[in-house]
């Protein structure tokens, strides 16, 4: 008769005890990452434009504006940021680059491209929610509070750095 056995056990013995991000760092960086994305947008709207106009993905009358609730582009690049970031990162945004936190997967030692991906598009689930997918932070009743429902359904969890040397983060 065969058992069954998780190869995953390592990695999480590797995270035990290590400290989660507080919601005020996770917050500022967020806020960070959407300046610096909006930045960078700005920046590739404007290289981008004409061919958007002339293969008719846009009007040319039509002003190119980051609003996430306006268009598809907004969306897409939102999506393209976290996802691309995160995965160039390995779970570092430039934004939690600066807040020393990171995302770090419970089953690998690197964030893989489709987990940095999963978790772009759970941002939008949880907004879709009307931000219940964060609320759930402060409401979660056991110790593992700090996971809102996106990392519950994406895997990674968001640590602060430590100054340890045996810190996996």
């Amino acid at each position: 008769m065969s058992t069954y056995n998780t190869q995953h056990t390592q990695r999480i013995n590797e995270l035990d005890g290590v400290e989660p991000a507080s919601f005020s760092r996770r917050l500022i960086a967020f806020i960070l990452d959407v300046v610096i994305m909006a930045a960078l947008f700005v920046v590739f709207a404007s290289a981008i434009a004409p061919l958007l106009v002339k293969y008719g993905l846009v009007d040319s009358d039509e002003k190119i504006v980051f609003a996430l609730n306006l268009n598809w582009y907004s969306i897409a690049w939102t999506i393209l940021y976290f996802s691309l970031a995160t995965y160039a990162g390995n779970g570092k945004t430039p934004g939690k680059w600066i807040l020393g936190i990171r995302v770090v997967s419970l089953v690998h030692s690197r964030m893989s491209l489709w987990h940095s991906i999963e978790r772009a598009l759970w941002y939008g689930a949880s907004l879709l929610e009307f931000g219940f997918g964060f609320f759930q932070y402060f409401t979660h009743p056991t110790n593992a509070r700090f996971m809102i429902v996106l990392q519950k359904r994406s895997s990674p969890v968001i640590f602060k750095k430590s100054t340890e040397s045996h810190d996996i983060c």
